[in-house]
């Protein structure tokens, strides 16, 4: 399968600390592909890389075989790789809806002219958008929050919200960075059936960091495991779970049991 994802030999120092030490890993497309590890492990940190947030002391980055190393993170938005955070970045004082009719890069009526003199054209696009926002609402569930400021819903809403926000994009990839973080479990099964409908209909490819091992279980494999800044094994999450040295720099030592 076609590589969309391909981190070679990175490292990323901060002072004399030594985040990620010579990583690579691979994340084929179409997959959803979980990265797990121990605090401090580096995962945060290599998803920043990935995202464009800051570049790598050494190594490189590729996006479906171009090496993006060195572009900011707003190229790589345009190139179709979109990354969520473990702490909702919406914009509190609007709507729901309106945080997602934000998303289109390039419309019509940012443009002060097209704004003045070409309203009906502005018109038809913003109709356009908002109907393809509402529909990803009612794929989410939220319709009932519309109209509520993003700033009032609940983390689990705002969470929703976000892939909401990717849903409004034609992206390629998306970095999932713990979206079962401060989310009840309705909220949450929500929020994995919507990503395991994207991956199955869109053939949307999602990079999930995440410490729920039962989401990880059912929505990611392969699943890639850090520890000390770089990757330990790949492989399904049944085989991780009974690997010796997982369990000892993951786990604590223990045998871990499959939850029903």
């Amino acid at each position: 399968m076609a590589k969309i994802i391909e981190v070679d030999d990175v490292s990323k120092r901060f002072g004399s600390l030594l985040a990620v030490d010579c990583c690579s890993l691979e994340v084929e497309k179409g997959s959803i592909t979980g990265l797990i590890g121990p605090n401090g492990a580096g995962k945060t940190t290599l998803f920043n890389m990935v995202a464009g947030a800051f570049g790598p002391t050494t190594g490189r980055i590729l996006l479906d075989g171009a090496d993006v190393t060195g572009l900011p993170a707003h190229q790589r938005f345009s190139s179709g790789l979109l990354r969520t955070f473990q702490i909702a970045q919406e914009f509190s004082n609007m709507t729901a809806l309106e945080n997602l009719m934000m998303v289109p890069a390039n419309q019509c009526g940012e443009n002060v002219f097209n704004a003045f003199f070409r309203r009906g054209k502005v018109m038809l696009e913003e109709r356009a958008t908002r109907s393809k926002a509402d529909e990803v609402m009612q794929l989410l569930r939220l319709t009932h929050v519309r109209n509520e400021r993003a700033g009032n819903l609940s983390g689990g809403q705002k969470k929703l919200l976000e892939l909401g926000r990717v849903m409004m994009t034609e992206p390629r990839v998306v970095l999932l960075d713990e979206i079962a973080a401060g989310v009840n479990r309705t909220l949450l099964n929500d929020l994995a059936a919507a990503v395991e409908r994207l991956n199955r209909e869109k053939g949307l490819t999602f990079f999930v960091i995440e410490h729920d091992m039962d989401l990880i279980a059912r929505l990611c494999d392969p699943v890639i495991v850090m520890a000390a800044g770089s990757v330990m094994m790949k492989g399904p999450m049944e085989e991780i779970r009974q690997h010796e040295g997982v369990i000892e720099a993951y786990f604590g030592g223990g045998k871990v049991e499959k939850r029903a």
